[in-house]
C-alpha cells in the first residue's frame, strides 16, 4: 500500500479545511495517509513515504515560514527522496493575490529534490488554491487533485 503526508500549516483554519479534505480522498482510494501539522513533523519522516501534499496560506506570495523552514531542513534528505510524488495546495485572500507562487515555491523546492511534481489541466495548474474559506469550487478541485494523484501514484 502507498503512502503519503499531506502536511500542512493553517493559522485561519482554511488550509486545514483543504488538508482534511485531501486526506480523506486519498484514504478513500486505499492510500495509508498521514494528515499532520508542519509543526508535528520532523524532516526525518521524507524517505517514509512514497509522496508529499503540500498546503500553506498565502503569505506575501509564498508560503508561510513554517512550511519554508521545513523545506530548508529537507536539505538533509537531498538525493534521498528522488522520485516521490509531490502536489501542492494553498488558501489565498483574493483573486490575484499570489496563490499560484505560493504552489510553485513548494513545488520548486521538491523539483531540486529530484521529486516529481504533479501539475494539472482541470483545475488551478499548480495546485488548487481557496478564494477564503473553501468553497464548492475548491472541494471539486481537491476531489479532482486526489483523483489525478492517486493515478499517477499507483504508477509508481
Amino acid at each position: 500500500m502507498k503512502k503519503v503526508l499531506v502536511l500542512y500549516y493553517s493559522r485561519t483554519g482554511n488550509t486545514e479545511k483543504m488538508a482534511k479534505k485531501i486526506a480523506e480522498g486519498l484514504a478513500n482510494k486505499n492510500i495509508a495517509v498521514d494528515l499532520k501539522k508542519v509543526d508535528e513533523v520532523d524532516v526525518d519522516v521524507l524517505p517514509n513515504y512514497d509522496g508529499y501534499i503540500i498546503g500553506s496560506p498565502n503569505y506575501f506570495g509564498t508560503m508561510a515560514a513554517e512550511v519554508k523552514k521545513f523545506i530548508d531542513e529537507s536539505v538533509k534528505y537531498y538525493r534521498k527522496i528522488e522520485g516521490k510524488l509531490v502536489a501542492a495546495f494553498t488558501s489565498t485572500g483574493m483573486i490575484g493575490g499570489g496563490g499560484e507562487t505560493v504552489c510553485l515555491d513548494i513545488l520548486k523546492a521538491f523539483l531540486i529534490h529530484g521529486c516529481l511534481c504533479l501539475g494539472f489541466t482541470r483545475l488551478g495548474h499548480y495546485g488548487p488554491v481557496a478564494i477564503g474559506k473553501p468553497d464548492e469550487r475548491v472541494e471539486k478541485e481537491l476531489t479532482e487533485m486526489v483523483n489525478r494523484y492517486a493515478e499517477v501514484l499507483s504508477r509508481i
